[in-house]
């Protein structure tokens, strides 16, 4: 016996065809281009997530490394005097202070550099 299943594929096709919504010309409403879009678009942001997370850090190594300096110490030096002191900050949090809160930044960098 034949089954023929066309519920079930209508419904697949317009789940890809949903997703594609918004897409340039056929390939947001023609299946067999919306469903390459579909793949395409789901590699590119699966890559995106990965690279947001370097983007980043480089960002705010950037922004230390910038308020660093400024207090006079380089980037890895101050880096490693945070580590030895045993302060649990993160790069996050430090770029923030360094941007929001320079002058907390900067007592931050007494405190932990050697004299």
């Amino acid at each position: 016996m034949r089954v023929k299943g066309g519920v079930v594929s209508r419904r697949r096709r317009n789940k890809v065809l949903k997703r594609a919504s918004g897409y340039y010309s056929s390939g947001s409403r023609l299946f067999i281009y919306a469903k390459e879009r579909n793949d395409r678009a789901l590699a590119f942001a699966y890559r995106d997530r990965k690279q947001r997370k370097r983007h980043f850090r480089k960002l705010w190594i950037m922004r230390i490394s910038a308020a660093a300096k400024l207090n006079g110490v380089s980037y890895s030096k101050f880096m490693g005097a945070l580590i030895k002191s045993e302060i649990g900050l993160d790069r996050k949090v430090l770029a923030d202070m360094a941007v929001f809160d320079p002058k907390g930044f900067s007592d931050l960098v007494q405190k932990v550099m050697p004299k």
